[in-house]
């Protein structure tokens, strides 16, 4: 029996398609083993989102091959799609496989293994890429489970056709796919009747769900909702990443009538100045943006809404990045996930003059992280001293004792002494103090 491990880089998307191959090469017959462990086979999901997460995909590949020189060390996803050519060159690269070729990962393994010359073909990889801007395929990927025995991602979109300035997505994903809403109804009762009790429903641009369906079968994601709404064992829904455009009154009123939809919106947001926003090509202003905010806390008062943001993009100067940190203030976020501006080549943002130095964007990244930390106490410190629902997913060590950690509606993370409960028990508690990353570290 031959050993594989898989590793996975980047977004909830990745996540699960890697969750998919795994399964696939279980079914297939293949042990998986931690991927720090020797295997036959490495699968590293990478991603490709900044130069950074480049950077790291490179590193795992590398890290493969150096802990079994003899081993199948299979790039995949992203990374695989922005840069094809440089990967078949690479020497710790046998396979690279590109986005929507993912399902066919186990035929893959099973050509390279059986074919009469096992090598690199003159040093050159084993390719399986796409143009997959072309493709209007939704890749067929499927799981009957994940790590987390208590919340299961369900990947419902692929692809986006926005073509912020900044972004390579369009250019690695391929433009907008949705799956079916029966198989993802089908997948979702199947994790339900396993014991899943809260379901994520992500994509790599979640708001044009449906938008790629034929007339008259189509379907937006409220509609798919209500198709999940009652489904026997689900008892919270939570949404990935929206776009600020799709919150309008008819897409939050229909959230409202869905008891299932947790509280918790992540808004992407990437930056609080109506310029720079304008350079980004995102589309909508700080008003507009401010007006889907106060819409979605009218219909669910305590919502907790989280963004992205990104500091340094071309041209951003100190007004323009002080009027951003005072918009940010203004809507007063629960959680932002800062990043420092990464030039992606063959973006048009990577052409524009004024890049900012990296210390500059350094400064403001710290400068964003601290009001990042600020607001989010505060926010965590209204459900202090009030009845909250939390689904109990793990034990953990806290202070010398053994305590379960779940999360409320809202995803704020709340721990309750061990010996009174069990994981993946919807309980109700009343937390009396703040829990902190320096309390869960011990």
């Amino acid at each position: 029996m031959r050993k594989a491990a898989v590793h996975n880089l980047g977004c909830k998307v990745n996540a699960y398609e890697s969750e998919a191959m795994r399964q696939l090469l279980e079914q297939a017959g293949y042990e998986i083993v931690p991927f720090r462990e020797r295997a036959d086979v490495y699968i590293i999901n990478t991603c490709s989102v900044t130069n950074i997460a480049d950077r790291k995909s490179r590193q795992m590949l590398h890290r493969a091959k150096k802990q079994n020189r003899d081993a199948v060390v299979v790039a995949v996803g992203c990374y695989v799609q922005a840069a094809a050519e440089e990967l078949k060159r690479d020497p710790a690269v046998d396979i690279i496989i590109g986005n929507n070729k993912k399902q066919d990962l186990v035929a893959i393994l099973e050509e390279w293994f059986l074919s009469s010359s096992r090598q690199k073909n003159e040093g050159i990889a084993s390719e399986h890429v796409i143009e997959i801007g072309s493709t209007k395929e939704y890749e067929r990927l499927h799981i009957d489970g994940t790590a987390d025995h208590t919340r299961a991602l369900i990947k419902i979109q692929d692809g986006c056709n926005q073509f912020c300035s900044y972004c390579i997505i369009p250019y690695t994903r391929g433009r907008v796919r949705s799956r079916l809403p029966q198989e993802v109804e089908q997948e979702a009762a199947y994790l339900a009747a396993a014991g899943y009790r809260e379901m994520v429903l992500t994509g790599i641009h979640l708001s044009s769900y449906g938008m790629d369906f034929a007339e008259p079968k189509k379907e937006a994601l409220t509609d798919l909702i209500r198709r999940l709404h009652g489904t026997e064992g689900i008892v919270r829904i939570r949404l990935g990443s929206l776009e600020p455009r799709i919150v309008t009154r008819e897409f939050v009123d229909a959230l409202a009538e869905i008891p299932e939809i947790c509280p918790h919106f992540h808004l992407s947001l990437q930056s609080g100045c109506d310029a720079t926003l304008k350079r980004m090509n995102r589309r909508y202003t700080t008003e507009e943006y401010a007006n889907c905010c106060a819409l979605l806390r009218e219909v669910f008062p305590n919502a907790a809404i989280t963004t992205d943001v990104i500091v340094g993009f071309p041209g951003e100067t100190e007004e323009e990045f002080a009027e951003t940190k005072a918009f940010l203030r203004r809507i007063h976020f629960y959680e932002m996930h800062v990043f420092k501006y990464s030039a992606r080549s063959g973006t048009r943002a990577a052409a524009m003059p004024d890049q900012i130095p990296e210390p500059v964007k350094t400064r403001r990244s710290e400068e964003l992280l601290t009001l990042e930390k600020e607001m989010s106490r505060e926010y965590r410190q209204r459900f202090l001293h009030t009845a909250q629902e939390v689904l109990l997913e793990e034990e953990v060590p806290i202070q010398g004792s053994a305590w379960l950690v779940g999360h409320t509606r809202e995803y704020v993370k709340v721990a309750v002494p061990a010996g009174d409960f069990c994981p993946n028990t919807l309980v109700e508690v009343v937390p009396r103090q703040m829990l902190t990353e320096e309390i869960l570290r011990g």
